[in-house]
């Protein structure tokens, strides 16, 4: 089992910059990618950033709307995953979940979420 939590999430205006985190414990030697996702009101939860570690070499990727203003990264002496956020947009307003797992595996865990508001 791996436990994710999340936290960083706030109110902030247009144009503003947040870093939510993802504290992870438990049997966190499995996971090998780490997601970023969010669920914006009457929206399904869409991906926002990923990144794989070990064999993998530590690749991000990220969704279209977001390239060039959001990055993750894992700081592994405190098994915590970010997410950096800056310029935002009354758009990326959602609730921000971590996601972790092993890929070609159905394990994959869900942190509880964290509210990102940004206003106009």
């Amino acid at each position: 089992q791996v436990q994710l939590v999340e936290s960083g999430g706030g109110l902030v205006q247009a144009g503003g910059s947040l870093r939510l985190s993802c504290a992870a414990s438990g049997s966190i030697f499995r996971i090998n990618v780490w997601r970023w996702y969010r669920q914006a009101p009457g929206k399904q939860r869409e991906l926002v950033a990923g990144i794989t570690v070990g064999q993998f070499g530590g690749n991000t990727d990220y969704a279209d709307p977001v390239k060039g203003r959001f990055t993750i990264f894992r700081d592994n002496s405190k098994n915590t995953m970010y997410l950096q956020m800056k310029s935002l947009k009354p758009e990326d307003t959602a609730v921000y979940y971590c996601n972790a797992g092993r890929l070609g595996s159905s394990d994959f865990y869900w942190g509880q979420g964290t509210q990102v508001t940004v206003s106009s």
